[in-house]
């Protein structure tokens, strides 16, 4: 029988082209399939074929479990203290096997390996197509619609490789019959699936955007051109920003095109979507002026600690700049990274003064300065009482008035003043974190000098973000964890 599944190997690797381990690998599974079909319970199973002369061997397998008491599944199961009788050292998760006597060649034998074997031969087959579509996961291909379901739609890719489009990732408003022609993007290939790999696509994905221009122009192909992002509002809108690694070229006109073909191509391939192209600037200003087009900004404030950028416009241009429900900023704000918000030139003034009478009363009621003195301070781009405590001294000297002794002075009451706020947090943070279970007020101190600041804020962690506290282990920390989500965020639904 070992020449026969020798020269069974080698004709199903020749005929379905799959590598010849695959093939031993499915009439092992099949043997051992066959087997556990001799034995009333369900036992684990290995068979083991020489690559050489076709004779095999069969092993029943137990894996080891430390319990003392009854085991879960006994037939394919042993316990740790039975094992090492037999087995010197070996250890829990450890496999024992016992060689028993092979299964012949029988009818029914024959049977069972020819079904197991039809499936694992399927399945090398569609995994062995899956693997020579990876090379082309991030580009775009030409596919041919196959059938169809309300949620799916199944693409023939060409060479006997299937990919599925879901719902969402096709443009609102497209239609496909069978045997149609579309363009998709390779998103990603999902292998934990019950039919085996699955190939994923896109046509609403910013990816799907960049490629369609990467096609359709050649200077970002030979990579003059780069692409920095894209944002989209699939079927309706998009924003793609670029720029050129070659001072002579304009990255802009280039992905235009002539009388704006090659973005009207793009445009054309995605149902009509409109595309702002968006030049790209190391000036995050600039950047975002550029990107908020075709609506023109009269003034920019940049808050890098928020990550916000307040954009103001003329007033008969704020629908412009905000677009419809939202859609321009929005876009922008994809674009850039940044959270954008749009207001009036009015609007901003006024959020502008009261910002600043938050901070001059905080200098003068935290520093026991007068009015003109905090807005000196404030003018000359001071904001917090950290910067003022802080700062080189030789800064606080610009201000016109400021001599070594005050400059001195104003810091010593600025850092007392962080001190006695941070003291003040500290002891409103260990407040909270005592009134949950689990945490003393030794383990609340520690809690609060990690930087967590109450109760709320423990339940936004995670444990591996508090196991290196002194005293905390893993299980002790999603402890608390869990009792300050219990009761900040659970508690309304007990």
């Amino acid at each position: 029988m070992g020449k026969e599944i020798i020269a069974i190997a080698e004709a199903l690797s020749n005929e379905r082209a799959i590598p010849k381990e695959k093939i031993f690998e499915a009439l092992e599974n099949a043997l051992a399939t066959a087997t556990k079909k001799k034995y009333p319970v369900e036992i684990s199973v290995r068979v083991a074929i020489d690559r050489k002369d076709g004779s095999y061997l069969t092993y029943r397998r137990w894996t080891v479990v430390d319990t003392d008491g009854p085991l879960d599944k006994p037939a394919q199961e042993i316990s740790l203290v039975a094992a090492a009788l037999d087995h010197e050292g070996i250890q829990a998760g450890d496999i024992v096997e016992e060689e028993i006597p092979s299964v012949a060649f029988d009818r029914i034998t024959i049977q069972t390996a020819k079904q197991v074997l039809s499936q694992k031969v399927k399945d090398a087959e569609r995994e062995q197509v899956v693997a020579e579509q990876r090379d082309h996961i991030g580009h775009v291909v030409n596919a041919t619609v196959k059938k169809q379901s309300h949620d799916i739609m199944v693409l023939d890719l060409g060479n006997n490789a299937e990919a599925v489009l879901k719902r969402e990732q096709i443009i609102p408003h497209e239609t496909y019959g069978r045997g149609d022609r579309v363009k998709v993007l390779l998103q990603d290939i999902k292998t934990e699936t019950n039919k085996g790999p699955q190939i994923i696509c896109s046509r609403t994905s910013p990816d799907f955007l960049k490629e369609l221009f990467r096609i359709e122009v050649p200077e970002i192909g030979e990579d003059v051109i780069e692409i920095m992002g894209a944002a989209r509002d699939p079927g309706s809108r998009a924003k793609i920003s670029v720029r050129s690694k070659d001072r002579r070229i304009d990255p802009r006109g280039a992905c235009i095109g002539m009388r704006g073909a090659r973005v009207m191509a793009v445009s054309n391939e995605l149902n009509g979507e409109k595309i702002d192209v968006v030049l790209w600037d190391e000036n995050l200003a600039q950047y975002v002026t550029n990107a908020m087009e075709p609506a023109e900004v009269s003034r920019i404030i940049i808050n890098e600690e928020d990550h916000t950028i307040f954009i103001a416009v003329a007033e008969e241009n704020l629908a412009l700049a905000i677009g419809k429900n939202g859609q321009n900023v929005r876009l922008a704000s994809q674009l850039i990274g940044w959270e954008l918000k749009v207001m009036t030139e009015k609007e901003l003034e006024s959020n502008i003064q009261a910002e600043t009478g938050k901070v001059v009363k905080l200098f003068q009621e935290s520093l026991n300065i007068d009015e003109d003195f905090a807005n000196a301070l404030y003018d000359a781009g001071f904001s917090t009482l950290e910067e003022v405590a802080y700062v080189d001294p030789q800064e606080l000297l610009s201000i016109d008035g400021m001599d070594d002794d005050t400059a001195a002075a104003v810091q010593e009451v600025a850092r007392k003043a962080v001190s006695d706020k941070e003291n003040a947090e500290s002891a409103q943070a260990i407040s909270e974190l005592t009134k949950l279970d689990g945490i003393d007020e030794d383990l609340a101190k520690k809690l609060a000098a990690h930087g967590i600041k109450g109760g709320e804020d423990l339940a936004e962690q995670a444990t591996d973000d508090l196991v290196d506290i002194e005293g905390l282990d893993e299980k002790k920390a999603g402890e608390i964890i869990m009792a300050a989500r219990n009761e900040y965020w659970f508690k309304d639904e007990q």
